[in-house]
């Protein structure tokens, strides 16, 4: 008895799954493709893990803010090497005190100190940090949900030293839209006191030189 077509259906006519050579062309646009996702997925790890990374800093600072108000930049500075860079002293020396005599250090132990070592030159040469001595960049701050980091790159930053405690550099204007109008109103009221400035010279009658022209006519 032949089989019927529901049969023959299910036996052989489903669609078959294409199947490439290794060398050919498509087999190599597949490959490229299926690297390209790979990559794309590590970046976004990547991206992602960094981000957390700089949310949990940012935080930190977060929980720095006065009640009111601003820093002033030697509470900023106190900050940063007196509660930053001691926050991990504890646990180092938790970690110091676990150790028996005339044994090796563990990788914990390695680890938290080269990461003090890194920070603390850092901060000698330059650490940026969120500009918390601008009130406009403090107030915008403050209204951060603490779990987006991408809103706190908005903001302002600038980069304080402990070889330079009193020099600041602003190292990011910040592009949040409240800023940037800041910006251009403090550029344009900068503009205008320039030109103040240049308007006694600019605006005095040519009488106020007659005598010096006849003086120099005479000579």
């Amino acid at each position: 008895m032949a089989p019927s077509k529901a049969a023959a259906s299910k036996s052989g006519g489903g669609k078959k799954e294409k199947v490439f050579h290794p060398q050919s062309r498509k087999a190599g646009q597949l490959v490229r493709t299926q690297l390209r996702k790979s990559r794309l997925v590590e970046q976004s790890k990547e991206r992602n893990k960094k981000l957390g990374s700089q949310a949990s800093v940012y935080s930190f600072f977060y929980h720095a803010l006065p009640p009111e108000g601003e820093l002033s930049l030697e509470e900023l500075h106190f900050i940063v090497r007196e509660i930053w860079l001691a926050r991990l002293d504890q646990e180092l020396e938790a970690e110091k005190a676990s150790r028996r005599k005339g044994r090796p250090k563990s990788a914990k132990e390695q680890k938290l100190e080269d990461q003090k070592l890194r920070e603390t030159e850092l901060y000698r040469t330059g650490m940026e940090v969120v500009d918390l001595t601008h009130p406009t960049n403090v107030e915008l701050f403050r209204k951060w949900d603490q779990k987006e980091a991408a809103y706190v790159q908005q903001l302002r930053f600038v980069r304080i030293s402990s070889a330079s405690p009193e020099t600041v550099v602003v190292s990011r204007p910040g592009h949040h839209p409240l800023l940037k109008q800041e910006a251009e109103q403090e550029k344009t009221k900068a503009e205008a006191q320039m030109d103040t400035d240049e308007a006694p010279l600019l605006l005095e009658p040519p009488s106020r030189f007659a005598s010096t022209m006849q003086t120099m006519d005479g000579m």
